[in-house]
């Protein structure tokens, strides 16, 4: 059993057991005692879907309005990686980089490539892949135009992807937020999440969704907040 600290135990006591509206959830959230540095707020969500289903994937991104509070670090595979750092990449290469990656090169938060050296890119999937870093079209990070995808997952674009258990966690800020930001950076996200519902899910799509920060207790989200999707 994990022991937990004061504080969280003191915030667990204080943690509303009913489901609250949106607004309510981050008000209650951000009463709740802080750690000692800025978490990183999350929502949760518990898909009513068979993961071992490729029809019922559910991924997409999101751009948060007031950004995700990370600084994200960005690599770019590309045969013109001098265009690349020019427009805000972290790191740019082709071979190079593909080669500094297959030695166990991880340090970036998100990789973006071109469409043309993606055949190349490929033989690091196996590293890439497993992480959730290879890039992939449907999530806008396979394209040839470099500099508004990077622009974008630096303004605070992030990706969802549900797990093989049918849950899913999506960046929504940070505690240093104001409960406004954070609850209209939550709203979009969660018309997101509804927008990328399987065409073969035909009744209850949402099972359950809570808000967190990473050291605190989770709040639970009433479902009305999506009800028109449901």
């Amino acid at each position: 059993m994990v022991k937990r600290s004061k504080r969280y135990q003191k915030a667990a006591e204080a943690a509303p057991k009913a489901a609250l509206s949106l607004k309510e959830a981050v008000d209650a959230l951000q009463a709740m005692p802080k750690a000692a540095f800025d978490e990183t707020v999350e929502l949760s969500f518990r898909l009513n879907v068979d993961p071992k289903q490729s029809t019922q994937m559910v991924r997409g991104t999101v751009r948060l309005p007031n950004g995700s509070g990370k600084k994200v670090r960005v690599i770019v595979f590309t045969e013109n990686p001098e265009a690349a750092l020019a427009a805000g990449a972290d790191k740019a290469g082709f071979e190079d980089l593909i080669k500094e990656v297959s030695e166990g090169f991880l340090d970036f938060d998100v990789a973006i490539s071109t469409t043309s050296a993606m055949k190349e890119v490929r033989k690091v999937a196996r590293v890439l892949g497993p992480k959730g870093l290879m890039p992939n079209p449907k999530s806008g990070t396979v394209t040839d135009d470099v500099a508004a995808a990077i622009k974008e997952v630096k303004a605070g674009r992030v990706e969802f992807k549900m797990d093989k258990t049918s849950n899913m966690s999506v960046v929504v800020g940070k505690r240093s937020f104001a409960a406004d930001k954070l609850a209209e950076n939550a709203k979009v996200v969660l018309d997101s999440v509804v927008a990328a519902r399987p065409e073969v899910i035909k009744g209850k799509f949402i099972n359950s969704i809570a808000i967190s920060s990473t050291m605190s207790p989770s709040v639970k989200i009433a479902l009305s907040e999506v009800a028109v999707a449901q």
